[in-house]
């Protein structure tokens, strides 16, 4: 119960809230606030009391008395506020500290023209834009790695795979390089998202605005939002930038994991590509001979992880009324925060493991050259060399492959007489074709040097290609930057003293 002349949220109920509730939902929900949102609650307070003096709603001394004591609680720190399982979030509590500071009749003039339901809705936008930059600057950051390994490993000569069987000769520069043009799409989706979340939902009230003259664009500039939720009801009720965020994360670590399982199987003793650095793998308790890729397993769990909280957040809103509901607007944020946290992670971790590889490129080739990939450029030069069509060409190359592999041979043992012999027997034509070009075919360097179409494997291509992809990174890192540049700029206005 309330002491005479004390003021509380909860009024309008007698009781505290229930043990088993507080525990189930409200200890954990304080918690997490404490810890994510303090800091942000107390920005929001001061750039609500500095507008409400503004739009003269309340009185200079009262929201200069407001701002000071937000401003010594905020010093103090969130371990300042005392928190007894009496009232149910943040702001109760932070409430009872500015009014047990000032008294009623000043402390409880800050709430003045809002709800806790626009409050909370813009620090969790504020808590989640804050995360998603950091998702982006981990993310710029393997790029990096990426396309650094890219260049380097540009002229590796390794097979191609489609099906996880040979396909063409290609090199690991150009596989990493088509990997890396994937992150800068997840790079376009997260800050897509992050620019839907960036919007300030601040001055909806619970639902419908107020009668007081709010300066809402004010607010949204001292937040560090370009912009507003200009509809209150969809500011309080719509909660797809969450949701948003999930799947652009989603979608970013599944390509992860799917670049994780060809490392992992490219590090086997079977195909001996490529081998971890020892800081990134694991050992056996009993197998002494054993390296394991414990970073490629754990990215993939957690990749796992989420698109699980994707799942979550989805189906915290399914079958929600469009309103304030907590399960549909406030429940889908810690799924969306945990599938952050876990993505910047394992950005961290991937960067380190692509920037430590170590490439067995002797191995690779031969792979290349053994594994018929060169068969399309055999077929290509019998198309060109006699004017046959590629699908009799094809035909041709797949008979001539075929007996090879039955005879236990490899693709360097492809000669010009066997492929002859071949269209004279499907086709009754005999070709003529040059011993020497056709051992030009058969290797994968010379194939891979002639694929010189716009998104090749060939050296000139290759290197305009990563030319571009430089630039368009050092663009997304310096976009980045002036937004996070932003924000501290409204934040160090924010808690600077006085009106």
């Amino acid at each position: 119960m309330n002491h005479p002349g004390e003021v509380s949220i909860r009024e309008r109920v007698k009781e505290p809230p229930s043990p088993a509730l507080m525990a189930s939902y409200y200890a954990p929900a304080l918690a997490r606030a404490l810890d994510q949102h303090f800091h942000l609650e107390n920005w929001v307070h001061l750039a609500h009391a500095r507008m409400l003096a503004a739009r003269g709603i309340i009185a200079p001394g009262d929201a200069r008395a407001i701002v000071d004591a937000i401003l010594a609680i905020d010093a103090a720190g969130a371990a300042a506020l005392p928190t007894d399982g009496t009232a149910e979030d943040l702001y109760s509590y932070f409430e009872r500290a500015l009014i047990a500071r000032l008294g009623p009749a000043i402390g409880g003039r800050l709430h003045t023209g809002r709800s806790r339901n626009d409050l909370h809705v813009t620090t969790w936008r504020m808590t989640l834009r804050g995360k998603m930059l950091g998702v982006l600057a981990a993310l710029a950051e393997f790029r990096a790695a990426v396309l650094d390994q890219a260049a380097a490993q540009a002229a590796t000569v390794m097979p191609g795979y489609t099906h996880w069987q040979h396909a063409q000769p290609i090199t690991l520069g150009y596989y990493l390089l088509a990997f890396a043009d994937g992150l800068a799409r997840d790079h376009a989706r997260c800050a897509a998202a992050l620019a839907h979340t960036d919007l300030c939902p601040l001055g909806a009230g619970a639902l419908a605005t107020t009668a007081f003259p709010l300066d809402r664009t004010m607010v949204a500039a001292a937040l560090g939002f370009p912009a507003l939720v200009e509809n209150a009801y969809d500011a309080v009720a719509n909660r797809d930038d969450a949701a948003e965020q999930a799947g652009a994360l989603a979608i970013l670590m599944t390509g992860i994991s799917r670049l994780a399982v060809d490392l992992q199987a490219w590090s086997t003793f079977e195909y001996g590509f490529i081998e971890l650095a020892d800081r990134h793998s694991a050992v056996s308790s009993i197998m002494p001979q054993k390296k394991n890729p414990s970073v490629l397993e754990h990215a993939k769990a957690q990749a796992a992880m989420v698109t699980g909280w994707l799942g979550a957040t989805l189906a915290c809103a399914k079958n929600t009324a469009f309103a304030d509901v907590s399960d549909g607007v406030t429940a889908l944020n810690d799924p969306v925060v945990q599938a952050l946290d876990a993505t910047r992670r394992v950005l961290v971790l991937m960067a380190e493991t692509v920037a430590a590889l170590r490439v067995r490129p002797a191995r690779m080739a031969d792979f290349a050259a053994r594994g018929f990939g060169t068969a399309t450029e055999l077929a290509d030069v019998i198309v060109r060399e006699t004017g046959l069509s590629f699908r009799m060409a094809h035909n041709i190359v797949a008979v001539v492959v075929a007996e090879a592999i039955e005879a236990g041979r490899s693709a360097e043992t492809i000669t010009a007489a066997a492929l002859i012999a071949a269209g004279e027997t499907l086709f009754g034509q005999r070709l003529a074709l040059d011993p020497a070009v056709i051992a030009a075919a058969l290797d994968p360097a010379e194939t891979i040097r002639r694929r010189a179409v716009t998104g090749g494997p060939a050296p000139a291509s290759m290197a305009a290609m990563l030319a571009t992809r430089q630039t368009a990174l050092a663009e997304d890192r310096a976009g980045a930057a002036a937004y996070a540049a932003r924000l501290e700029a409204a934040r160090a206005a924010a808690f600077s003293p006085g009106l």
